[in-house]
């Protein structure tokens, strides 16, 4: 079983689209706290919902509750808190919002293939890498992190 990340930052619409097709993804599950903002291009929550359809038939997902709260975000944004502490605030939202049975009803990973999405370029600093091996780590499925 595999979960993929994606970062749309440094990546035009084709570059996008395209990792996404030769993934096979057939689910893109949005983790962003933001997803309507002018900065996010194609990947506005409309325009990327309708994308996703048209281009490649795949379902388009938004969960707030994946993403790290405000707070959190921009304590680190403005360094208040390091990246160490960002982790450990994130991990700890996810056990206090029950991450564990609220992925399970948000998608089936027995049956779609999923992409985590946020905006950073790279996953190292990025709450979807965080995601992904929290999920992991705590479903009782095999599970390989593969980041486009």
């Amino acid at each position: 079983m595999k979960i993929y990340t994606i970062g749309f930052t440094k990546k035009n619409a084709e570059q996008f689209f395209s990792l996404l097709e030769k993934a096979k993804i057939t689910t893109l599950l949005d983790i962003r706290l933001n997803n309507v903002s002018q900065l996010a291009g194609y990947t506005k929550k409309d325009d990327l919902c309708f994308f996703l359809k048209r281009i490649l038939n795949v379902k388009y997902i938004h969960s707030i509750k994946l993403a790290p709260t405000k707070q959190i975000l921009d304590d680190y944004k403005n360094s208040k808190i390091s990246w160490d502490k960002y982790e450990i605030e994130y991990y700890k939202l996810l056990e206090e919002r029950n991450v564990k049975k609220l992925f399970s009803t948000i998608v089936d990973l027995n049956k779609e293939t999923i992409c985590l999405l946020c905006s950073e370029e790279k996953a190292n600093h990025c709450h979807r890498r965080l995601l992904a091996e929290y999920l992991k780590n705590n479903l009782s499925q095999n599970i390989e992190i593969i980041h486009l």
